[in-house]
């Protein structure tokens, strides 16, 4: 890790990955889209629009690791005050927050089709709003504060503090009655789910997952380039004076 806290060390490692990750990204999401459609089976009670599921699920988990990449990058960051942290943490937020919005639109959609509402105020539901609400918080903090050194402090303790919220979206649905069933996934005595509904589920989850990947060494990379032509700018116009 040390190694990559070097901006250009980074930077050439975000310029070799990032195009990889983009390549992973695609070749997943079109799979795991064409697996989900012809492949995966109707549910007998919600028939077909159980396959908003293979779009929802990966969204809201992702949603979830971005927030708690962003939070874990602010702690680094207001530890050790490395600034490539900080470019790490802010460029996750933007991502997150869309896919959050994502899972919040279709979890609507999906909703309605299997419970005849759009929306419930139970426990997952609320708590994934929430979330939204502290990427969108986060993302303010940056744009409303001119001091940037101050801006990064202020959007680092939203993250960190906010990141308590991320059990509360894991745990919901055993503390609290709610529409949403428990974990068929990760539970070591649920019944599990079928191969031709896990293989969708994981090929768009890892997909999302390299497709952020892709979006966030991009936005850094092009963090670290900007900064260096800023550094060069003033040392060009010195340059220039000099020779004069």
């Amino acid at each position: 890790m040390s190694f990559l806290a070097n901006p250009l060390r980074f930077k050439k490692f975000a310029r070799i990955a990032a195009p990889i990750f983009g390549v992973l990204a695609l070749v997943l999401i079109v799979t795991g889209i064409w697996v989900g459609i012809w492949r995966s089976p109707e549910d007998q009670l919600q028939g077909h629009s159980v396959r908003i599921m293979y779009v929802h699920v990966p969204a809201v988990w992702n949603g979830m690791m971005a927030y708690g990449a962003m939070a874990l990058a602010s702690l680094f960051a207001y530890i050790w005050r490395h600034p490539l942290a900080d470019e790490l943490a802010r460029a996750c937020a933007l991502p997150g927050a869309a896919f959050t919005a994502l899972g919040l639109l279709t979890g609507s959609l999906w909703g309605k089709t299997s419970w005849g509402t759009f929306w419930q105020w139970d426990g997952r539901m609320t708590s994934t709003l929430i979330l939204l609400f502290l990427f969108i918080g986060y993302m303010a903090v940056w744009a409303g504060t001119p001091d940037k050194r101050r801006a990064a402090r202020i959007a680092g303790l939203v993250a960190m503090v906010g990141s308590i919220n991320l059990p509360i979206i894991k745990f919901s649905v055993d503390w609290w009655n709610t529409l949403h069933q428990t974990s068929s996934v990760s539970m070591p005595d649920a019944p599990g789910l079928p191969a031709s509904i896990l293989l969708p589920l994981m090929l768009m989850t890892f997909g999302y997952s390299f497709f952020f990947g892709w979006l966030v060494l991009s936005k850094v990379q092009n963090s670290i380039s900007k900064a260096g032509a800023k550094r060069r700018k003033p040392a060009a116009a010195k340059t220039s004076l000099e020779n004069l």
